[in-house]
């Protein structure tokens, strides 16, 4: 199969494009400058010259595909209005790729996340099931209402759901942020007690559910990108003091915003996440190292890493 990436060099994509090229598909992915398509040629992939800017690109790429996978996105979360534009660049490269690949019954698997699902389950463990009603004004599931309209328009549109943090080597998400804060600030903290939940999985394990989506899943389908469904977030912080030789200590909500900066909306929501139908559907047996077990392996505290 002829799969186009976006997102093809980053954190995900890189080893979505190595997974895919090990099970025999073609891939193309979306380089937006000369070092990103450098990139992938030297991992065995095609370049195709373009960016989530650029929705003539997006089209074209995927027209001249079998099948599409939508890793890229604008993770600038500095103000409400740069997420706003974020995720209206997401909607918009899904309805672009969407319109591509309309009537041909060829797959196209998006990525979203698990937290922004959290809201439509309260005090719930958040499952397949659970989806936003149409109409939704979540900026997030706006984009998830999109790919899933497109399985009523021959496509075989699916949905990855990746947990908060998607771990492993090179890590530049929001875990990295949450050890630059407890380095800067000399304590590594949690809201109240800590026992909120976070999903996790490494990036390897959900760089084969990419591909399985790709191959398999009906139209339709909301896929879980979670091999563990509640990680208590104090271990994380615990994790994070131990390895830092800093004070692990829990703060008021009403602190959270001075401490963690762009992540307190996200650091004390309890976010308990099932794969369970997902591992069923396609097989998906994610066997990679947990995020606590990455963690211990060191690798994340050797230099200042996120993205943010």
């Amino acid at each position: 199969m002829r799969v186009f990436v976006t997102g093809a060099t980053g954190f995900i994509g890189t080893a979505v494009v190595q997974d895919l090229l090990e099970a025999g598909h073609t891939v193309v992915g979306l380089a937006r400058s000369d070092t990103a398509a450098a990139t992938l040629t030297a991992a065995g992939a095609e370049a195709h010259r373009g960016s989530l800017d650029d929705p003539g690109s997006l089209h074209d790429g995927a027209a001249a595909a079998d099948g599409v996978i939508h890793l890229a996105y604008r993770h600038d979360f500095s103000d409400r209005a740069a997420f706003a534009e974020a995720a209206r660049l997401d909607l918009r490269a899904v309805e672009t790729l969407g319109k591509a690949l309309e009537g041909t019954g060829k797959p196209l698997v998006v990525t979203l996340g698990t937290l922004p699902a959290a809201a439509l389950a309260p005090g719930r463990t958040v499952t397949e099931e659970i989806k936003p009603e149409p109409g939704t004004d979540s900026p997030r599931l706006v984009s998830e209402n999109a790919a899933m309209a497109l399985a009523g328009r021959g496509v075989r549109a699916s949905a990855v759901r990746l947990a908060p943090s998607v771990h492993g080597d090179g890590d530049r998400g929001f875990v990295p942020l949450l050890i630059d804060s407890a380095r800067a600030k000399g304590v590594s903290a949690y809201v109240g007690d800590g026992s909120n939940r976070w999903p996790a999985v490494h990036r390897l394990d959900a760089a084969r559910l990419f591909r399985l989506a790709l191959e398999a899943a009906p139209a339709g389908s909301v896929l879980h990108g979670v091999a563990e469904e509640a990680v208590p977030f104090r271990d994380i912080a615990e994790a994070i003091g131990r390895h830092l030789g800093v004070p692990t200590a829990g703060i008021p909500a009403a602190e959270a915003g001075a401490h963690f900066g762009v992540l307190a909306g996200m650091v004390s929501i309890d976010n308990p996440v099932s794969s369970t139908l997902t591992r069923k559907l396609l097989g998906w047996d994610p066997a990679r190292p947990s995020l606590l077990q990455d963690l211990e392996a060191g690798h994340y505290f050797t230099g200042r890493t996120s993205i943010f």
